[in-house]
C-alpha cells in the first residue's frame, strides 16, 4: 500500500543540515503520514485538515467532532530520530502499532523502524511474540552512546533548537543555560521563543505530560505558573528583556548547582540528563526486555532478527532475504546472524511447537578478567523461548567452544587434523566438567552439548563458503547476581554479606585445589563474574553459589595453596569498606574455605 506522507521525508534535511523533523503521525487506516514542524498534536490538526479538504473537493460535508475524535484515536506517535524511526504505540493498541509499522516499511528498511515502551508488559509481549525483541529502541551502552544520544535529543518546535527531547513521554527539556542564553537573541525572535515556552510548557500532550518542562528542578517553583499574564512577542523590547532577566534567574535559583551549566562531559549533569530522556512515562529503564535478567546484563543483550511461528511452523524474517540482497551492507550483515537460524533449528528439534523465539548476542565479556587466547573464539548468546503449552518461558544461555574446526583451519591446519583436535578439545572441556564435579563445585544445570554449522569465513580461501560443523553448549540461564557485581545496598546488610562470605570461602576452596587459572598466565581466576549468587525467595538472603563456567580448571593445579594465598585472600581485600564488619566478612570466608578444604581433601584420601 502506497503511503502519503504530508511534510519532509523521515529523514530529510533542512537547508542548515539539520533534520527537517523530528516527529510524525502515522494514521495507518487512511495510508497517511504527516512529518509537518510542530508537536503530535498540530500535525492530528493537519491530517484533519487534509481530510476534510478532501471531503470538500468530493462535495461531502466536513467530519463531525464524534468522526474527528474516531480518526485521532486510530493514529500512532512516532519519533524521527538521526537515523531511526521509533513508534510510540498505545500498549492496548498494538494491532495499530504493527499496522503503522507496516506502512513504514514501505519508506524505509525494517531495521531502522524500532518500537518504544519496552518496559510496559503488552508491548514486551506482543513484539516477543512475534519474535522481534530486537525491533525494541536500544538503550545506550557505553558513554559515548550515552553523550551522542543527548546530543542527537536536541530539537525545535517552531523557533529555536532549545529542547532535549524525551521520545517516551513526549516531553522537551528547557535547561537553565539554554534558557539564559536565549537573552543573546534579537527582541522578536526572543518574544517568539518565549511564547513558545509559555504556550508549550502549559499545554499537555495525549499522555499527559506537558509539551515543555524545565531540567534540573531541585528546589523552589519554577514552571508554566512562571509565564502567565504576559504576551511575550508583544512586549516593548526593555520590558521583555527585564522579564526574561528575571525568569533566568528564578530558573538558576530553583535548578540544582550541579544542572546549570550544560556540560556533557560532567558525569552527574550527563547521567541526570540521560535519565530524564530515557525515563519512560513515570519509570526509568532498570533491566533489559527479559524482566528478570541480572543486572550484569542490564542494556548488554544484542537482540537479533530470527522469525515467527505460524501455525507452528517457523518463517524466517524477512530481514534476512533484505540481507542476502545487499552483502556489501556490514552493519546489515552483522545484524542478519545466520547462527540465529540454526539456533532456532534446534530448538524446535528439541522442543517441538514454540510460540515464539527471540535470541539475543553478548557483544562483549561480562568478566573483567584479561583475556588471553589469541584466536579463540568467544561466541555468547541468549535465548529465550515459549513452549506451546507451558506456563513460562524458557531462558537458555549458549556459548561457542572456544577451540573449534575454524579456529583451527585459522591455525593453517589441515581439515582432518581440524576435525580430530576440535574433538579433542571437546572431549577435554566435558572431562574437565567431569573433574570438578566430582570434586564438589556447584556449577550451572542443565548443560547440553549443541551441534549445528556454518559457512567457513576466515584465512583460507580454498575453503571459503563451505559448511563446517560447529559445537557450542547450552544451559540455563542463571537468574543470581555475580558477586563482583553485588550491589553495595546488599553487602550493608550484615547477615546478607556474611553468607556471601561462607558461599564464597565454600567455593574458593574447589577453586584453589583444581587451579582455575588463565591458561597462559597462570592468572588466578575466581569472584570475577562466574560465580552467581542465587537467592531465597522469601527471605532475600542468598541460598547458593553457582559456577557458571569452570573455564581455566587444571589450568594451574600443581601450584602449591600458599602461592596463592594473596589472589584467595583478595575476595575478603577489596570488600573491606563495603561491608558493615570487614573482620567477621573474612572469618567467615576463612572458615568455610578451610572446612570445605579439609572435607574434599579427606574425601580424596578415603576414595
Amino acid at each position: 500500500m502506497t503511503l502519503n506522507v504530508i511534510g519532509p521525508q523521515p529523514f530529510a534535511r533542512d537547508a542548515d543540515g539539520r533534520p527537517a523533523t523530528h516527529i510524525g503521525t502515522v494514521f495507518p487506516g487512511r495510508a497517511t503520514l504527516v512529518t509537518l514542524p510542530g508537536i503530535h498534536a498540530t500535525q492530528r490538526l493537519a491530517f484533519l485538515d487534509q481530510v476534510n479538504e478532501q471531503r470538500q473537493r468530493l462535495g461531502q460535508p466536513p467530519l463531525t467532532a464524534t468522526e474527528e475524535e474516531l480518526e485521532l484515536t486510530h493514529s500512532v506517535d512516532l519519533i524521527i530520530a538521526e537515523d531511526q524511526i521509533l513508534i510510540r504505540p498505545d500498549p492496548e493498541r498494538m494491532d495499530l502499532a504493527f499496522a503503522a509499522d507496516d506502512l513504514l516499511q514501505n519508506l524505509v528498511s525494517k531495521r531502522f523502524i524500532h518500537f518504544l515502551f519496552v518496559m510496559d508488559q503488552r508491548v514486551r509481549d506482543a513484539l516477543k511474540i512475534h519474535g522481534e525483541c530486537w525491533r525494541i529502541s536500544p538503550m545506550p551502552r557505553s558513554r559515548e552512546d550515552m553523550r551522542r544520544l543527548i546530543a542527537t535529543s536536541r530539537v525545535a518546535i517552531h523557533e529555536q533548537p532549545i529542547y532535549y527531547y524525551n521520545r517516551f513521554r513526549g516531553a522537551r527539556y528547557v535547561t537553565c543555560a539554554e534558557f539564559a542564553r536565549l537573552g543573546a537573541l534579537d527582541a522578536a525572535a526572543l518574544g517568539r521563543q518565549l511564547q513558545e515556552i509559555a504556550d508549550h510548557a502549559a499545554r499537555p500532550n495525549r499522555g499527559g505530560t506537558a509539551e515543555v518542562e524545565f531540567f534540573g528542578l531541585a528546589a523552589g517553583e519554577f514552571g508554566a505558573g512562571d509565564f502567565e499574564g504576559a504576551d511575550f512577542s508583544a512586549l516593548p523590547e526593555a520590558d521583555l528583556r527585564r522579564r526574561h532577566a528575571e525568569l533566568a534567574e528564578r530558573f538558576r535559583r530553583a535548578c540544582s548547582p550541579d544542572l546549570r551549566e550544560d556540560d556533557p562531559a560532567a558525569e552527574t549533569w550527563c547521567n541526570e540528563m540521560l535519565s530524564a530522556l530515557i525515563s519512560q512515562r513515570d519509570q526509568t529503564i532498570t533491566v533489559d526486555v527479559l524482566r528478570d535478567l541480572s543486572p550484569e546484563f542490564y542494556m548488554q543483550v544484542e537482540w537479533l532478527p530470527g522469525g515467527c511461528f505460524e501455525e507452528g511452523e517457523f518463517i524466517l524474517d524477512p530481514i534476512f532475504e533484505e540481507g542476502d540482497r545487499h552483502p556489501e551492507d556490514a552493519a546489515l550483515r552483522a545484524l542478519c546472524d545466520p547462527l540465529v537460524r540454526e539456533f532456532i533449528f534446534n530448538f524446535v528439534r528439541e522442543y517441538g511447537s514454540l510460540e515464539y523465539v527471540n535470541v539475543g548476542r553478548i557483544p562483549q565479556s561480562l568478566s573483567r578478567r584479561r583475556q588471553h587466547s589469541g584466536g579463540a573464539r568467544r561466541s555468547v548468546y541468549l535465548a529465550e523461548l515459549k513452549v506451546r503449552g507451558m506456563p513460562a518461558p524458557i531462558v537458555r544461555f549458549l556459548r561457542f567452544q572456544k577451540w573449534g574446526i575454524r579456529e583451527h583451519l585459522d591455525e593453517g591446519k589441515d581439515l582432518l587434523r581440524a576435525i580430530l583436535e576440535s574433538e579433542e578439545y571437546t572431549d577435554y572441556v566435558q572431562d574437565r566438567r567431569l573433574g570438578v564435579l566430582q570434586l564438589g563445585m556447584h556449577l550451572a544445570p542443565g548443560l547440553s552439548l549443541r551441534r549445528t554449522r556454518e559457512r567457513y569465513a576466515g584465512s583460507r580461501p580454498e575453503m571459503m563458503g563451505h559448511w563446517i560443523p560447529v559445537i557450542y553448549r547450552e544451559r540455563d540461564y542463571l537468574h543470581g547476581l555475580a558477586t563482583d557485581k553485588l550491589p553495595l545496598s546488599k553487602l550493608l546488610n550484615g547477615a546478607y554479606a556474611v553468607r556471601v562470605a561462607e558461599l564464597l570461602g565454600r567455593a574458593a576452596a574447589v577453586n584453589l585445589i583444581c587451579g582455575r587459572a588463565l591458561e597462559t598466565t597462570k592468572e588466578v581466576i575466581f569472584d570475577d563474574g562466574d560465580e552467581v549468587i542465587m537467592e531465597d525467595p522469601a527471605t532475600g538472603l542468598p541460598a547458593d553459589l553457582i559456577v557458571s563456567d569452570p573455564s581455566g580448571a587444571f589450568a594451574d593445579y600443581r601450584r602449591a595453596p600458599v602461592e596463592a594465598a594473596a589472589d584467595y585472600a583478595r575476595p575478603v581485600n577489596v570488600r573491606v569498606g563495603r561491608v558493615p564488619d570487614a573482620r567477621a566478612f573474612g572469618a567467615a570466608y576463612l572458615g568455610t574455605l578451610r572446612e570445605e578444604f579439609v572435607r574434599i581433601q579427606r574425601d580424596y584420601r578415603r576414595r
